[in-house]
């Protein structure tokens, strides 16, 4: 069992090379990412793809995610089965907010944040100019 995995997997070179943290064990044709945050978004829309196309071929939906995250090195089935249940979420098919919503709320959220830290500042300094002006 070589990294958490029962059989040799198999990802597309092009995709482990574009991903600097990614690891190769060339003798045993394993590639493994190693971090989430680093997998290229073409794998992942590949990953998701390979999905919806091979679910007929399997008994459950978490089957072919596990059948898929195995194929492509992905390292969990849940990391698969969440971009699965994004894009459906982006894409309308599912309720929620979407990726482009939550980016604009935090946006707007550390802007909002940062006004009230500038506007903090500016009473305070109304106050000592108020406290100059009396004396």
């Amino acid at each position: 069992m070589l990294n958490g995995f029962r059989s040799p997997v198999i990802c597309d070179p092009r995709i482990v090379t574009a991903c600097p943290e990614a690891r190769s064990f060339e003798e045993d044709e394993v590639y493994v990412i190693c971090d989430v945050e680093e997998v290229p978004p073409e794998l992942r829309e590949r990953a998701v793809r390979l999905v919806g196309e091979c679910r007929h071929e399997h008994a459950s939906e978490w089957a072919a995610i596990e059948s898929v995250a195995q194929k492509l090195g992905i390292g969990t089935a849940q990391t698969l089965h969440n971009w699965v249940r994004r894009e459906e979420v982006d894409s309308g098919r599912r309720p929620g907010v979407s990726s482009e919503m939550a980016a604009e709320m935090r946006k707007l959220r550390a802007e909002n944040k940062e006004l009230k830290r500038a506007n903090e500042i500016l009473k305070s300094a109304s106050v000592f100019f108020a406290e100059l002006d009396r004396q």
